[in-house]
């Protein structure tokens, strides 16, 4: 009995010596684990780049269309139908092709008119507008001159816009002037912060500019001749976002 009793104590004693040396080792294990090394991120620089182009135009889009105002639906619609037929012969003779007449709106509306504070219909106006490409930009002001006189009151001119039949051209040369401004402003920027200027990490179009129709008011066209026109020049403005590392 007593024995038994030595072994045990023993056997415990062992026990709690071993306990602490197992309780270390994985306080060892975790020392001995390499830790993840972060990358560090480069500096970059953000900058943003215009660029601009201009050419001369070689076609125009005429917003040019009839109404007209009659008692009824029927011969306002009437109406309306002569003078498109006359228009569009006008154009015709002009040399303008098929290929470059578009009807863009045809409507019919009631026309009210307010007597002692009551509205009251009066007839109808029907209207149909047409664009019309003039790719011989030289005959612009002969076209808007015949679709005049040969539409008379119920003819209007609602736009005239001047632009480039192959834009790409244009479109090319803006993008490289923006890139090249960006590109400037990269260079200045690492130099004033005492860095290299690194690979371009990023590049983003934010925009590029259109022609704008040039609204013209219908009185202007009632004096006889040609009607004036003067095309100027077609600007295309393109913005680019550039980011570059810094090094």
């Amino acid at each position: 009995m007593p024995a038994r009793r030595v072994s045990t104590a023993l056997a415990v004693t062992l026990l709690a010596l071993a306990l602490p040396q197992a309780a270390a080792t994985p306080a060892l294990a975790l020392e001995a684990r390499p830790g993840a090394a972060a990358e560090a991120t480069p500096s970059t620089v953000t900058v943003t780049g215009q660029g601009s182009a201009t050419a001369t135009p070689d076609v125009a889009v005429l917003g040019v269309g009839v109404a007209a105002t009659a008692k009824t639906a029927k011969e306002a619609l009437a109406a309306q139908t002569t003078a498109s037929n006359a228009l569009l012969a006008a154009v015709r003779a002009q040399g303008v092709e098929e290929r470059d007449i578009r009807t863009e709106s045809l409507s019919l509306s009631p026309v009210h008119e307010i007597h002692d504070g009551a509205s009251e219909l009066t007839g109808y106006e029907a209207a149909q507008s047409f664009s019309v490409k003039v790719r011989d930009i030289s005959a612009t002001g002969r076209v808007l001159q015949a679709v005049t006189d040969a539409t008379g009151d119920a003819g209007r001119i609602q736009s005239v816009v001047f632009d480039v039949a192959d834009p790409a051209p244009l479109h090319t040369a803006a993008r490289e002037a923006a890139y090249e401004d960006a590109h400037e402003k990269a260079l200045q920027y690492a130099r004033l912060g005492g860095h290299r200027l690194g690979r371009l990490v990023s590049l983003t179009e934010d925009g590029s500019g259109d022609s704008r129709p040039v609204p013209i008011a219908a009185a202007a066209f009632d004096q006889g001749g040609t009607v004036p026109v003067a095309p100027g020049e077609i600007r295309d403005t393109i913005t680019v976002t550039a980011v570059y590392e810094l090094g």
